[in-house]
């Protein structure tokens, strides 16, 4: 590719991620040497290809990022942050926390952050059943779990098929700690250099200010990916999760990150201590 630097960059079939990624994804803003190219796909199987190095950029949970601290850094920039809201745990009939003890309990991949949050809350005081993450508001409502753990637009539609919800990981957390709960963040192949590390996180900087910027175009762009939502819904989702936390973490939001991973080695959940690194 001549002179170019090709950067194969997966993210979720979204609409936060879609709206992030629009200026990036449609030519939207210039990238000089660097040739973008997106794969959508589930988190847990970005995740997944994170372990083998697959994607020069990457969404990734927190949690797996645990584990990938060898092959990339984390983008200053990209995260998605619950700030006194996150993913949820639902059932078909109101139960409180402790009522999930013992409790089958759909899960949407084992190192998602949502899962980790959840240990935070349970320990190991629960079956986990792991599902494709679009399917988990089904089989709670068929009665195949006892309850759910969702992530992305169920948050908003979860009610809509009559289920309650148990509890709140993003308040849970807030409420615990005084600090938002850091869910995903854009990771960066440390192999590129750190030159070009740092170029190709301000292009993805670029694209979230341009969609926060053009708006209601981006957000064109971005409800195609909004399963069950309709556009005010599409709106209030991709504000919850490309916001000023997403052009930077912050002082804060780096705390946020640096606790959570902390709590997780605390009670052995992750096997060894993160040392962070951001770019940008």
């Amino acid at each position: 590719m001549d002179n170019r630097t090709l950067i194969r960059v997966g993210h979720s079939p979204d609409p936060d991620d879609a709206f992030m990624f629009h200026a990036l994804a449609n030519d939207k803003i210039p990238t000089g040497q660097y040739v973008f190219t997106h794969e959508l796909q589930d988190i847990e199987t970005l995740n997944q290809r994170a372990f083998r190095g697959e994607l020069e950029l990457s969404a990734v949970s927190l949690h797996g990022y645990a584990y990938l601290t060898d092959k990339y850094a984390l983008c200053a920039c990209g995260c998605s942050m619950g700030d006194n809201y996150g993913p949820m745990v639902v059932a078909r009939q109101p139960m409180e926390i402790d009522d999930l003890i013992g409790k089958r309990i759909a899960i949407p991949g084992k190192l998602t952050t949502a899962v980790l949050s959840l240990r935070l809350l349970l320990g190991d005081r629960f079956t986990p059943v792991l599902y494709p993450f679009d399917e988990i508001l089904n089989v709670v409502e068929r009665g195949e779990v006892d309850a759910g753990l969702i992530i992305h637009e169920g948050q908003l539609t979860y009610a809509s098929q009559g289920l309650s919800l148990v509890v709140d990981l993003g308040k849970w957390w807030l409420q615990k700690t005084g600090l938002p709960l850091p869910l995903g963040g854009n990771a960066i192949r440390r192999d590129l250099g750190r030159k070009a590390m740092e170029e190709v996180t301000a292009l993805l900087k670029q694209s979230i200010v341009y969609g926060l910027e053009h708006r209601q175009e981006a957000l064109g762009h971005a409800k195609k990916y909004g399963r069950d939502l309709d556009d005010h819904k599409a709106d209030v989702f991709v504000g919850m999760y490309v916001n000023d936390w997403t052009i930077d973490f912050g002082d804060r939001g780096r705390e946020a990150v640096k606790l959570l991973l902390a709590r997780a080695y605390e009670h052995k959940l992750i096997p060894h201590p993160v040392e962070l690194e951001f770019i940008g």
